[in-house]
């Protein structure tokens, strides 16, 4: 479930647009369980472009950064202090939200 690479301008583009969005999902106590994977890939499958801020585990967020992005077949965009943003394409091309 490996994503298509992104060009840099794609990359820059979306980490543009993230700036204006708030933290949609929260990496708790409970780590990367089944709840909050589940949750984050509703996000993705909904918004396309998500924030995830570390309010746990922020000792190990350089390891899990990546880690989210394998298991959500989505693409690590940018990664700030206590806040990574995840991008990922529907699969359906004609629900597509963002254009880039």
């Amino acid at each position: 479930m490996t994503p298509t690479p992104l060009k840099p301008l794609e990359k820059r583009q979306l980490r543009a647009m993230a700036q204006r969005l708030d933290s949609m999902v929260h990496l708790g106590k409970n780590g990367l369980d089944e709840r909050f994977l589940k949750e984050l890939n509703d996000a993705l499958t909904r918004f396309e472009l998500v924030k995830v801020r570390f309010v746990e585990f922020k000792d190990q967020k350089k390891v899990w950064s990546p880690r989210i992005a394998e298991l959500t077949g989505s693409h690590l965009i940018a990664r700030v202090g206590h806040v990574a943003v995840y991008y990922r394409e529907p699969t359906d091309a004609s629900k597509r939200r963002i254009v880039i």
